[in-house]
């Protein structure tokens, strides 16, 4: 995890920020779109690579298993109190499939530009869409869902002096609906912050990876550091997921959300 931690810190560092620029079009001429301006491109299937807690992903973890989650002492409880015969009663299957966890959970993605501004993620896990809002947007004024609002923005490096163009997206998510952190109760509130940042890299032999850093922020449930603290006992909570691009859609196999 700190690890994560300072992986997130240094990109941050290193990769200047040239959001300020996106949008402007050429002289006289109408703004650039998101997807007009992509440094990366992300769309395609892609297939997750489960090359870390196998068995808290993989598997739906025991009752009370939650050893890298810094909950407090009511996120323990409510995480400690969980029967998935209540969710399921209440047609609340999809808790564990919001935006702060899908991308944890095995399975594909579906990757489109749904429009120029507008980025659109299939799951074929839960059968979920996740829709990336580019430019200056406000949450709805409807209930919170499961994959709540997400605003995103490109972190646009390189391009100049010989330095090849390259970049992430970062993504803001709020409005979501109370979900789980992990298949077992481990819960986030209402008041969560979901940030995530979406980069690409190719290797020698083609193969072509997505990493998503996630840092998911959560006053009600995670354990706040007290001034000046940092730590694995405090939020957020900061993971990093990889996915490795597939040529077509012949295994998506889309399925319902499961409660167990």
């Amino acid at each position: 995890m700190k690890l994560v931690a300072a992986a997130v810190v240094l990109r941050s560092l290193a990769v200047p920020d040239y959001s300020s620029a996106q949008g402007r079009g050429a002289r006289g001429g109408p703004p650039q779109t998101a997807k007009q301006i992509a440094p990366i491109d992300i769309t395609g299937y892609w297939v997750s690579l489960i090359t870390e807690d196998w068995r808290w992903r993989m598997l739906t973890p025991p009752k009370g298993s939650y050893p890298s989650i810094p909950l407090n002492a009511e996120g323990k409880r409510i995480a400690n109190a969980w029967d998935p015969a209540k969710d399921e009663a209440a047609g609340e299957q999809c808790k564990a499939y919001g935006a702060a966890n899908i991308m944890r959970l095995p399975g594909r993605l579906h990757i489109t530009w749904e429009n120029d501004n507008t980025l659109r993620i299939d799951t074929d896990a839960g059968t979920q869409t996740r829709i990336f809002h580019f430019g200056p947007s406000q949450p709805p004024s409807s209930e919170p869902t499961w994959q709540g609002y997400s605003v995103a923005q490109w972190e646009i490096a390189g391009g100049r002096g010989g330095v090849p163009r390259g970049g992430d997206i970062k993504v803001v998510t709020t409005h979501l609906k109370p979900g789980y952190l992990q298949k077992n109760g481990v819960p986030y509130s209402a008041n969560t912050v979901v940030n995530e940042y979406y980069h690409t890299t190719t290797e020698p032999n083609g193969d072509q990876y997505l990493i998503i850093e996630t840092l998911v922020d959560d006053p009600v449930y995670l354990s706040v550091p007290p001034q000046g603290v940092v730590g694995d006992d405090y939020g957020p909570f900061i993971r990093s997921t990889s996915f490795r691009k597939v040529p077509d859609a012949s295994k998506w196999n889309p399925t319902p959300c499961s409660a167990r």
